[in-house]
């Protein structure tokens, strides 16, 4: 059997798309985890693909911008190679303005969005009258309507991409032996292992902590609404209605937990949040409750790059709750490290940045 080019270690969303976009480019690559596919916090609810307020720009925003931009392409080519939707739509997202300084902001960023959008996308200050019966209440009468943001279902995203790479010749293991460059991709368990190693007794970021996990709640709903009105953000919860007629609302973000799987009274305080803001939701059927640990990285952006001194060694992680939205891009930068040596990682991403 012949050697992989690249192992890569976890199966989340950066994980497999890191495999995805080696494995289009010609690379021999496996890819381990011992719990399967999805397993952690790739395997939620929610997925709202969902930009940074287009002002005060930096390298992140630019970076998430690209990727949004790139997913239409990528996930595309994900569901011919294996056959299997993603569930991705471009189809724009509602948040209520709810007093006179955030309408006044929203009103700016019409400005600032065509600067940094470059007209590949929309922010847009409409009156609530202007957007049919799939809208949140809103104290004002206007809302912000964005194009660019855009929505899958996690799960269903792994197991897409778990097809594509199968019909490539790439199996997700329990285990095997490092082939080749190896990337950890391990979400919030490598987050800890990262820091008990790097930032340990004579580590590079000794006495730091390079990162942590956040639990977050979520609920699916039996909601018959068109599966194509925009996504909702409302009382600082998404509201995402699925392609599969299901709805998805998310989430907490808990810094201290007991049970990192477990759902309790917080996510019933979420949805009944969800229905006060969206009052149709009232009587829908919670169908399944979910909870998970996201890895969010000291930085708050994603960490890639090489392990420090440990050659051949890479490292992807800390996508928290934007981890989907960068993984297309995520996964281009990280082939174009490992298989061409070519460095584009941007200013506040790397790995030596969270020491």
């Amino acid at each position: 059997m012949a050697m992989a080019d690249i192992t890569v270690r976890g199966a989340g969303i950066f994980g497999l798309s890191i495999a995805w976009s080696c494995a289009r480019r010609g690379a021999s690559v496996q890819v381990i985890d011992p719990f399967g596919a999805g397993a952690g916090s790739s395997g939620g609810l929610v997925g709202a693909l969902a930009p940074h307020v287009p002002e005060n720009w930096n390298p992140k925003k630019q970076y998430q911008l690209e990727s949004l931009l790139m997913a239409e392409g990528f996930w595309a080519d994900v569901q011919e190679t294996g056959g299997v939707s993603s569930g991705y739509g471009r189809t724009g997202r509602i948040q209520p303005i709810n007093d006179q300084r955030t309408l006044d902001l929203a009103r700016a960023r019409e400005a600032t969005a065509q600067t940094y959008w470059k007209g590949e996308a929309e922010w847009r200050v409409c009156p609530v009258s202007d957007m049919g019966p799939w809208v949140p209440p809103s104290a004002t009468g206007y809302v912000v309507h964005d194009t660019l943001s855009a929505r899958m279902h996690p799960r269903r995203a792994c197991a897409a991409l778990v097809a594509a790479l199968a019909v490539m010749g790439v199996e997700v293991q329990a285990e095997a032996p490092d082939q080749g460059l190896v990337v950890h991709a391990k979400g919030y368990a490598g987050l800890l292992e990262l820091s008990e190693i790097l930032a340990g007794p004579g580590g590079p970021a000794e006495g730091k902590t390079l990162g942590n996990g956040v639990k977050g709640q979520a609920a699916l709903l039996r909601f018959a609404e068109n599966p194509e009105v925009p996504q909702l953000y409302a009382d600082g919860l998404h509201i995402i209605p699925h392609a599969d007629g299901t709805l998805a609302i998310g989430s907490t973000s808990e810094r201290d937990f007991d049970a990192p799987d477990t759902t309790d009274s917080q996510l019933d305080e979420v949805i009944e949040r969800a229905c006060a803001a969206v009052p149709v939701l009232h009587g829908a059927e919670v169908m399944e409750r979910w909870a998970g640990v996201r890895p969010r990285a000291r930085s708050r952006a994603p960490m890639l790059g090489a392990w420090p001194g440990r050659d051949g060694h890479f490292i992807a992680n800390g996508g928290f709750k934007i981890g989907f939205g960068m993984a297309p891009k995520v996964g281009a930068t990280m082939a174009d490290l490992l298989l061409d040596g070519q460095d584009d990682i941007p200013e506040g991403f790397r790995v030596e940045d969270n020491f």
